[in-house]
Parts: C-alpha cells; sequence; structure tokens
C-alpha cells in the first residue's frame, strides 16, 4: 500500500533502529537521559537557541508554548487554517483560556500590517489584550507554501512593538528552509519559541521539540509535568529523533521534487478542477465534483493500494515522504494517468 495520507505514516529505517536500540538511556524526569539531552542541545544550537524541551507531540509543543506566552483570558492572532486552531482539540481555550483573533490570509500566510491592524487596545478592559501571534510553516492546510522570511521579520518588529510573543509552528519547518535555502539561525532570532516535529518528513516515530531560553524552557518543563507529559527512559525514541536530524533533512528534496511530479501529471486530468500552490511535499487538489466525486476517487485508488484522505469540499491531499521508493511512485504516476472520466474503470 503506498500511503500517501500523511508524512507521519513513516517507519523507522534499519540505521534508524540500530540508533535506537543502541542508545544511552536514564531518567528524563530528572534530567539525566543522556541521549534525550543531547537531542535537545542540538536541535537548540541548530537554531541558536539556548535551551529546548523533547515533547511527544507537535501539538504539546505548541500548547506548551501558548501557555507560557499568555493569561487566562489573553488573546492569539493566528490565521483560519492553523494547525493550533484548527487541529488541536480546542487547546488555545482548553488549555489557556485564551480566545482566538483569526485572520484571513494567503494560503495560510497573513502579512503584518494584518496583524497590526487585529491587536487589540490594551487599555480597553471590553477586549481581550493581544498577547501571542503564531505562525505556521509550512502551512498544512495551505498544500505546504512556504512563507517569506521578510515578511516574518516585519511581523516580529510589530510584536515587539505591541510586547507580544511571536511562537512558530514549525512542524514540517525543515520542508521550508530546504525549499527556501532559509538559515535555521536566522529563525532562531525571530521567534520567541519554535516547535519542530520529529515524525513527519524527518521519518523519526514520535517526538517533538519546543525550542526558546533558558527561561522559557524551565517554564516549559513545568506546564509539559502539568500536561502529564514527562517521560521516564526516553532516549529510545529521542536516538530516532537525533538520527532524523543528523541524516535526513537534505533528502527532502526528492519528496519535494515528486511533488512538483505529481501536481504536473495532475494538471493534464480533465477530473481536477485546481490545485494549489506546491513548495514543498504536500498536492492539495480540488476534484470537479460534476465529472467525479471525492469519495468515488479515493475508493479507486485503495483499490489500487493507494490511500489518500480528503480535507473537504472536494479537496484531496497527497504528501511525499520517505517511506515511498522510486517504483511506488512510478506505479502512483502511471495510475494517475490512467483516470479518465470516460473510461469505465471508475
Amino acid at each position: 500500500m503506498i500511503d500517501l495520507r500523511s508524512d507521519t505514516v513513516t517507519k523507522p529505517s534499519a540505521a534508524m533502529m540500530d540508533a535506537m536500540m543502541e542508545a544511552k538511556v536514564g531518567d528524563d524526569v530528572f534530567g539525566e537521559d543522556p541521549t534525550v539531552n543531547e537531542l535537545q542541545n542540538f536541535a537548540a544550537n541548530m537554531f541558536g537557541m539556548e535551551a529546548a524541551l523533547f515533547c511527544a507531540s507537535g501539538t504539546m509543543t505548541n500548547q506548551i508554548a501558548i501557555k507560557l506566552h499568555t493569561q487566562p483570558s489573553d488573546e492569539v492572532i493566528c490565521d483560519k487554517l492553523s494547525h493550533v486552531y484548527l487541529y488541536e482539540g480546542g487547546g488555545i481555550g482548553y488549555n489557556s483560556g485564551c480566545s482566538t483573533r483569526l485572520l484571513e490570509g494567503n494560503y495560510g500566510r497573513f502579512t503584518a500590517e494584518q496583524v497590526q491592524e487585529n491587536i487589540n487596545d490594551k487599555n480597553n478592559i471590553h477586549f481581550p489584550i493581544s498577547k501571542l501571534v503564531c505562525i505556521e510553516n509550512t502551512v498544512n492546510k495551505g498544500g505546504g507554501v512556504c512563507w517569506d522570511i521578510d515578511e516574518m521579520i516585519k511581523i516580529k518588529g510589530v510584536c515587539e512593538n505591541n510586547e507580544m510573543a511571536l511562537h512558530l509552528d514549525g512542524a514540517r519547518l525543515f520542508n521550508a528552509l530546504v525549499a527556501k535555502n532559509q538559515s535555521a539561525l536566522k529563525y532562531g532570532q525571530l521567534f520567541d519559541t519554535i516547535s519542530i516535529c520529529l515524525s513527519k518528513g524527518l521519518g523519526a516515530p514520535v517526538g517533538s521539540l519546543l525550542l526558546g531560553s533558558k527561561k522559557n524552557i524551565t517554564k516549559a518543563i513545568r506546564i509539559r509535568k502539568i500536561m502529564g507529559g514527562g517521560m521516564r527512559q526516553a532516549g529510545f525514541i529521542a536516538a530516532a529523533g537525533l538520527y532524523a536530524l543528523q541524516n535526513n533533512i537534505d533528502r527532502l528534496t526528492i519528496d519535494h521534487e515528486r511533488a512538483n511530479i505529481l501536481a504536473n501529471v495532475l494538471q493534464t486530468c480533465n477530473f481536477v478542477e485546481s490545485i494549489y500552490p506546491v513548495e514543498t511535499n504536500i498536492v492539495i487538489f480540488k476534484i470537479n465534483p460534476n465529472e467525479l466525486s471525492t469519495n468515488h476517487f479515493i475508493e479507486f485508488l485503495k483499490n489500487n493500494e493507494i490511500n489518500a484522505v480528503s480535507m473537504g469540499n472536494n479537496l484531496i491531499r497527497f504528501v511525499l515522504h520517505l517511506n515511498i521508493t522510486a517504483t511506488e511512485f512510478e506505479f502512483l504516476i502511471n495510475k494517475i494517468k490512467q483516470i479518465n472520466i470516460s473510461n469505465p474503470i471508475l
């Protein structure tokens, strides 16, 4: 089965498994797991930040960041397509007691001017206090598009002028760094906190990291504890994350190249109404409902050993990742080319 549902479905390679089995471990709640400590230091140094915290998921690292930057009744500014708003179980309200101000961006990317226009007057007691801006890069719901670094610099300036924090949901940040040839160190200078995911395009089985200042990470450790996120001999899974950071970043270009090839093929299909801009490893396209139903298309794929998911509103998402071989990718392309509305295959 060729699984295009997400880049979270990957399984550890033999080399990654070897690294996991050979890991030195200790009790991480006591700060004594050497592999966890090595992973945290390695990631922090990559971004030129003071410290990092290993957590179970990107949702946890995002929610910890929101909690440490806000107080109940504050407001978080983010795009209406952002993961922190759509896909984290209402955590902004449940964990932090905050409201959200949703911006109408371009595939999930908003501007500094939009941020400025949506900051509440903190002296007006009728409004929540605007305390945090969250950026997602790449934007999952936007088809894996990347942010412009100059716009993020402008947003940072708006945040500083208004005493607001800036958090990056970097679940697929390494895809953006590779695609745009951007510097991790530059991101470390821009954001108060950064969440990076190890279990998506980098291929680790589990885990994310929250990066920030020593002060913020010390506070984050307490919040993680409250959320029940303390882990003991976590070095076995941390070793997979360390291997991923050291070995699996540069190969992301393969996923990006394949995504573009796939998008070009889909453009020739008469059942495809439109395709989101393709910049990294995600391809989102809209099916013309007058020609083909979403369920029919997904069922056809499944019958041909291909898994995909609907994003709603006649949208389909394909996600390329390291577990798709060259042979499987060729098979996928050939199957897409076979599809024709007048063909009885459907």
